[in-house]
């Protein structure tokens, strides 16, 4: 199986049926993400009791890419430590962006598949949205845009 077979393979599953899809009984943190561009919109609860995440929830209208980013994110994050979570979201945005040589070593694992979206220009924000999402809810920032010039999340991608 070829690269890109195995990302859209990973694509097509995570968004037919993406898991952690909803939203969280009195969740700790929450914040509204939103990709004007392509019109992704998405809302991520989160429960965080300590300094771990012990439930995460996404919920909108999205791309598939977008909504497989978020599916995948939310089960890589749940029961991580905060600083573990913000390590795995600079690491994604600077592999989707290109910033990031896969040849060192890194903590992404199977998150590795949307390394190829680098590529896409027009499809690096739909990915990094749950991302960018997340950020902004474990910063108590409760939306949050791509296009959000003042966001520190928006000048490392940029135009992407």
């Amino acid at each position: 199986m070829t690269t890109k077979s195995l990302y859209q393979e990973v694509i097509l599953d995570h968004n037919r049926k993406p898991r952690n899809y909803g939203k969280l009984d009195k969740a700790s943190h929450h914040a509204v993400g939103h990709n004007p561009l392509c019109g992704d919109h998405l809302d991520i609860d989160l429960n965080v009791e300590g300094k771990h995440i012990e439930g995460i929830a996404f919920h909108g209208e999205s791309c598939a890419i977008c909504k497989a980013s978020a599916s995948m994110m939310t089960t890589v994050v749940k029961g991580k430590s905060l600083g573990d979570a913000e390590m795995l979201i600079k690491e994604f945005r600077d592999m989707a962006t290109g910033a990031l040589d896969l040849a060192h070593p890194h903590h992404l694992g199977r998150l590795t598949v949307f390394a190829g979206v680098r590529d896409l220009p027009t499809r690096v924000k739909c990915a990094i949205l749950p991302w960018h999402t997340l950020h902004a809810a474990l910063n108590s920032v409760s939306t949050t845009s791509t296009e959000a010039e003042d966001d520190p999340m928006h000048a490392a991608i940029g135009d992407a």
